[in-house]
């Protein structure tokens, strides 16, 4: 006959409902409360570790569901343009960084720095340009050095193809092409003979009345040597050139 302990010991229900021995033996029934008891035993070891899994996943999920549920914050604004105030009126400029990023990133740090502040436009060709950003231009007595100042460095030409045209902003140099430090001039003809030999980097979007009214100003016929000058009459101030947001000039 076959011994019961070996044939079946799992099914605990079957050996408990029939304890006299008519369908499990003795030894089976006593088999079947331990592997209860120790199952019992188990399961009572390990719900502690259910318990502390299912907790920490919901802590895990819940900063996850909350940073879902949080509305987006806004984009910060990166388009920037250079607010120029001047003694005859304000001109706004907008950057080209795709053509000219080391260019606009010298221009956005001086003027961060206040660097132009106090300047004056020092060179005024009516339907050519007007050019300033030279810090000797600060004091007046230094005039005869005026459009000999930089920073004390110089960057990289960047020569690309937006076209000198009124209201471009471009950079002054020397006969060396990676000469430019801080001096500018915007246009006011369309002296597109300078294309590809000197940095455009913006264009004028708002104060075009500034600019007519900047080069137009009487000039200086001579200097004191008597020669021929582009000086204006009047001292054309730059009070100061501000980098804003573009969403906040209207």
């Amino acid at each position: 006959m076959t011994d019961a302990w070996n044939v079946n010991p799992l099914p605990i229900d079957k050996g408990f409902s029939n304890p006299s021995g008519n369908g499990m033996s003795s030894r089976s029934c006593a088999s079947g409360l331990f592997g209860y008891f120790a199952g019992m035993k188990y399961l009572k070891n390990l719900l502690p570790s259910l318990l502390g899994m299912l907790v920490g996943g919901l802590l895990v999920q819940l900063p996850a569901m909350a940073e879902d549920a949080a509305p987006a914050k806004p984009a910060a604004d990166t388009n920037e343009v250079a607010v120029i105030k001047t003694t005859e009126g304000d001109m706004v400029i907008s950057f080209w960084t795709d053509a000219a990023p080391k260019t606009v990133a010298n221009f956005k740090t001086l003027a961060n720095k206040g660097f132009y502040d106090g300047t004056a436009f020092h060179r005024v060709i009516k339907g050519f340009m007007i050019q300033g950003g030279d810090p000797n231009t600060k004091d007046p007595a230094n005039e005869a050095h005026w459009g000999e100042g930089g920073p004390g460095y110089t960057i990289p030409a960047e020569f690309n193809d937006h076209s000198h045209v009124r209201g471009v902003i471009s950079m002054a140099r020397t006969q060396d092409p990676n000469s430019a430090g801080s001096q500018f001039f915007i246009c006011h003809g369309n002296p597109t003979n300078l294309d590809h030999q000197y940095t455009t980097f913006g264009k004028l979007i708002k104060g075009d009345d500034v600019l007519e009214k900047i080069a137009t100003t009487a000039t200086k016929a001579l200097d004191a040597t008597g020669r021929p000058i582009d000086r204006p009459e009047k001292r054309i101030g730059i009070i100061s050139i501000k980098i804003v947001p573009a969403s906040s000039v209207k």
